[in-house]
């Protein structure tokens, strides 16, 4: 099993940055994929955001967000972290964190195989 907890979401105004944390904990966790996703309630899926594979040398984005948006990973304390900077309000919505022990490729394709529970983003204009 891996337990995920996610951290760091807020209020913001447009043109804003915020940062979020994931902090995977379970067996094997240091190898495993990370990534944000995110959800609006007009959407019942949750859209793919930005996936690092488990040595951080490989990353993924929705061409939403490149430019704007950095994943990063800390192997050390098995975290991964999302720098938002441009913010939008369009980037509006709950953001979760997934894992996988497959490669990140896998979770751009929407594989995944843990959840955590969420954290808010709210983007003001």
């Amino acid at each position: 099993q891996v337990q995920l907890v996610e951290s760091g979401g807020g209020l913001v105004q447009s043109g804003g940055s915020l940062r979020l944390s994931c902090v995977a904990s379970g067996r094997t966790v240091s190898r495993y994929a990370m990534g944000w996703f995110r959800q609006t309630p007009r959407k019942s899926e949750r859209e793919f955001v930005a996936a690092i594979d488990w040595s951080g040398d490989t990353t993924y984005y929705a061409d939403s967000v490149k430019g704007r948006f950095t994943i990063s990973r800390h192997t050390a304390n098995h975290t991964a972290d999302l720098q938002m900077n441009s913010l939008k309000p369009e980037d509006t919505a709950a953001y979760y964190c997934g894992a996988t022990p497959y490669p990140a490729e896998a979770l751009a394709g929407r594989r995944v195989d843990y959840w955590g529970q969420g954290t808010r983003v709210t983007v003001s204009s």
